[in-house]
């Protein structure tokens, strides 16, 4: 996994300088999210361990499923994913852009599980409160898991806040069961 990362770093540093010559982060954002999501299919995968399918075959793939998210550079950005034999970590790219992405914009992506839908209100309260404490913008994701029971689950990179009652719950059987 260690030699996945350490391989993906370079590519993705080459990603965030041409997104950042654009001024493109965002679109290369979305291009990157799109191309990973593709080539995370396990259908995509086995064609690129496939001496049938050319680098260029692959590449044209890619950029046709994807469509309007890749805009040229992206696309030549795949090609050369290809011909290095490389598509397959297009998702750890993706994450490591990311990363160098959030530090140049002093951003954070949280995404905030919830045990019932969040209204604009509490959402925004909870996002300012985020903020501050993780003295970042915040770019906030929600999603509904109603197994929670109650409260919600924050992820902010590797920081973790399980306020469901769920977790609660756990927790208090884990301490009992010590």
């Amino acid at each position: 996994m260690a030699e996945r990362a350490t391989i993906a770093r370079p590519y993705a540093k080459a990603a965030f300088e041409a997104a950042r010559a654009a001024n493109a982060f965002a679109e290369w954002s979305q291009g990157l999210k799109a191309a990973a999501e593709i080539v995370a299919d396990p259908r995509v995968g086995s064609l690129t361990k496939s001496p049938q399918w050319t680098a260029p075959d692959l590449a044209g793939l890619i950029t046709e499923v994807a469509g309007p998210k890749l805009d040229a550079g992206m696309q030549n950005f795949v090609r050369v994913l290809a011909e290095n034999h490389r598509l397959l970590l297009l998702p750890e790219i993706a994450v490591h852009y990311e990363v160098l992405r959030s530090n140049v914009e002093n951003t954070v992506e949280v995404e905030v599980v919830s045990a019932v839908p969040l209204d604009a209100a509490q959402a925004e309260k909870l996002k300012q409160a985020l903020s501050t404490r993780l003295k970042r913008q915040v770019r906030m994701q929600t999603s509904v898991d109603s197994t929670l029971l109650g409260g919600a689950v924050v992820r902010a990179g590797d920081l973790v806040i399980d306020g469901s009652l769920k977790g609660r719950l756990q927790r208090l059987a884990t301490e009992l069961g010590s």
